[in-house]
């Protein structure tokens, strides 16, 4: 036997989550008229470019599940919308932490949410059956999990609310083996080198997770710039205890397969990967250095308003999605400030930049008058702000 990693008893299997949960759910959604309902049917709608097999995110999870150290683990399906309490309580997340937030994570209801990130496969794989059966013969486990997850974000040429992720974990018995961090960094470092090749430049920085202890992330050099690309770290016992999984041990890592394209690709947006023009897609190979098919003049309005000072820019910026797509390359901060006097204690002033701009064709003054308006009608209306 090679490794730990090619042990027969990895299994290799595929494994899907049954949907009925989910589908309730999104019977109710489906009844439901609002903004956000519209919004969330809109989102889960969307492809999954990791099986997508023109895009090359499909191209990096291909590559990846070749890789040694992980191809003879299983492969689980999982739910996009997740129970509250399985995705945070059973992970150890404080109640005060930002993931928690309705600005932050896009709630279904009181109780459900579009999965923030894909470790709560660990939950779903640890309670099928069949594990069931090999932790109680004490065997090794290793499963991956990708697909899409959602995060209220900011609007700018590397960032979407709407992302994929890659993800992974391996535990063993303790009597077995106990793993240290360094066998980690060891698993990382060849899935780095697998994805850049041998000659990548990357370091380790320590990182905190709330399921994992010890915690790290790993950066590559790209054109004289650290860019972060993955997280890992040591599965918490009192994690894996929550699971009714004792007495293991191991590791576990993460990473956003958008980021990866953009780095290998060199991508100048990331709304390229979801292009439908030709000359884009043609383009969209790992290790192909993207060539500007067209660059389209932006066009350039900006907006202030005074709103409440619980007002959430994560919001604000779904409603920008809303109303214009994929048409917005950028939502920037000009400027924010608060004048008692002027506003009222309870009030602050935001004034935002939007670069309106197509990647398949020029955009008229007067198609973005339209949307812009439209724009200022609904942040007044819907955050109750008054715009200036």
């Amino acid at each position: 036997m090679d490794s730990i990693y090619s042990d027969p008893r990895l299994g290799k299997s595929e494994f899907k989550i049954s949907l009925k949960e989910q589908s309730e759910v999104l019977d109710k959604l489906n009844g439901r008229t609002d903004a956000e309902a519209a919004r969330i049917k809109r989102y889960l709608a969307m492809p999954d470019l990791s099986r997508t097999k023109e895009s090359p995110l499909y191209e990096i999870v291909q590559n990846v599940r070749t890789l040694p150290v992980i191809k003879n683990f299983d492969n689980i399906i999982i739910p996009e919308i997740i129970q509250t309490n399985l995705l945070f309580d059973l992970f150890d997340f404080a109640p005060d932490h930002p993931a928690r937030s309705r600005s932050d994570t896009y709630y279904v209801d009181d109780k459900n949410v579009l999965r923030p990130h894909d470790t709560v496969m660990w939950y779903y794989y640890l309670n099928l059956p069949e594990i069931k059966v090999k932790v109680a013969r004490r065997e090794p486990l290793g499963v991956i999990c990708y697909g899409k997850v959602y995060r209220k974000d900011e609007i700018d040429s590397q960032h979407m609310n709407i992302f994929h992720q890659f993800g992974g974990l391996y535990i063993c018995p303790d009597e077995m083996m106990v793993l240290k961090i360094d066998e980690l960094k060891d698993i990382l470092g060849q899935i780095v080198k697998g994805l850049f090749g041998s000659d990548v430049k990357y370091r380790f920085l320590e990182d905190a997770f709330p399921y994992t202890d010890p915690s790290l992330q790993v950066e590559v050099e790209v054109n004289g710039q650290w860019i972060e690309i993955l997280g890992g770290g040591m599965p918490k016992k009192s994690v894996m205890k929550n699971f009714g999984v004792e007495g293991y041990n191991g590791w576990a890592f993460g990473f956003g397969l958008e980021r990866l394209a953009i780095i290998s690709m060199e991508l100048p947006d990331i709304r390229l990967l979801w292009s439908e023009d030709p000359r884009v897609k043609e383009q969209l190979h790992m290790g192909h250095k993207f060539v500007e098919v067209s660059k389209y003049p932006p066009v350039i309005r900006d907006i202030s308003f005074v709103v409440d000072k619980k007002f959430a820019p994560n919001d604000y910026f779904d409603l920008v999605r809303d109303i214009a797509g994929n048409l917005v390359e950028r939502v920037g901060l000009l400027d924010e400030y608060e004048n008692d006097e002027r506003f009222g204690k309870d009030k602050k002033s935001y004034a935002y930049r939007v670069i309106y701009r197509s990647s398949d064709r020029t955009l008229t003054n007067d198609e973005v008058d339209v949307l812009h308006h439209n724009l200022e009608r609904r942040t007044a209306g819907e955050f109750r702000a008054t715009i200036r």
